[in-house]
């Protein structure tokens, strides 16, 4: 069996992949793949490794945590996904991107030291993820609470993604950008869940339906079943065409305003960003899924 982990990481899917899933897991099961309710595991897992303090499980342990989890001993794969994996939302940022990332990561994939895993990981330009963030939070903390001195133009995903490969080097890697998700998301939902090419799931619109005004999706739908697109690139021109003429512009242009910001504050994040993203497509190990 091989166990996935997807990652978060906060203020990326808001818990759409999960419960595309979950809505269906009866055709998932069919194939062997096995979608537990997250109310199953996300605290079993933490108390765990808690109490493990990054020792293997023994196998009485090992048992113990999947008869929980896992009703089908014959499931091939199984998927785990928690935003929270990587740290809660208040340690995601400690004067650099999820500081402890790796060790995290390890810390669970000890409990099952003998499974092989995978690991599923979206990211976000900090342009945009640092106001979300900070709007997660706001109700508790000050905004200079919040940043505690954080150089924001040194943050990089690439020492997450590194950390994360150097404390788990045998688990591969598969990232995608947040802003590309509405062009990518079937090739998401196949690479988290493993399901054969011909299978198709039910509501895997739900964040199109978000972006789009009036029919745009009904319209897109009928159009991709009258005009079957020969691959996964010519599919992605068909959305974008949709999304330029349907799609809300208040859901695509994000407005957001932070104290000390400017815009030259936003296209110095923004580039980094893209540069940033560069070197993670170079790293072993790691798939990026998109253009």
């Amino acid at each position: 069996m091989r166990i996935v982990y997807h990652l978060g990481v906060h203020c990326t899917d808001e818990e759409r992949l999960i419960r595309c899933l979950l809505k269906n897991r009866a055709t998932l099961a069919a194939e062997g793949i096995l979608v537990p309710a997250p109310t199953r595991y996300r605290r079993l897992l933490r108390d765990t490794a808690v109490q493990l303090r990054g020792a293997p499980a023994n196998v009485e342990t090992q048992a113990l945590v999947l008869g929980q989890i896992m009703d089908d001993e014959n499931a091939s794969r199984m998927i785990l996904s928690w935003d929270s994996f990587l740290a809660f939302p208040q340690w995601a940022l400690r004067g650099r991107l999820y500081g402890f990332a790796g060790e995290r990561i390890r810390a669970f994939t000890q409990i099952f030291p003998h499974i092989e895993a995978s690991f599923f990981l979206a990211i976000r330009n900090p342009a945009t993820w640092l106001p979300a963030l900070y709007e997660k939070q706001k109700a508790t903390r000050s905004f200079e609470e919040f940043i505690e001195g954080t150089d924001v133009t040194q943050l990089r995903w690439s020492d997450v993604v590194q950390q994360i490969i150097a404390e788990n080097p045998d688990a591969p890697l598969t990232i995608w950008c947040d802003e590309d998700t509405p062009l990518i998301w079937p090739e998401v939902l196949q690479a988290v869940a493993g399901f054969k090419d011909d299978t198709v799931l039910a509501d895997t619109d739900e964040l199109l339906s978000m972006i789009m005004a009036g029919d745009g999706v009904a319209r897109m739908r009928g159009y991709l079943a009258s005009h079957p697109p020969a691959s996964v690139s010519q599919r992605r021109r068909v959305v974008s065409a949709f999304l330029d003429k349907f799609g809300l512009s208040e859901q695509l242009n994000m407005e957001f305003s932070l104290p000390g910001w400017t815009q030259d504050t936003v296209d110095q994040l923004t580039m980094t960003y893209h540069e940033d993203i560069e070197l993670i497509r170079s790293l072993p190990g790691v798939t990026l899924i998109g253009a």
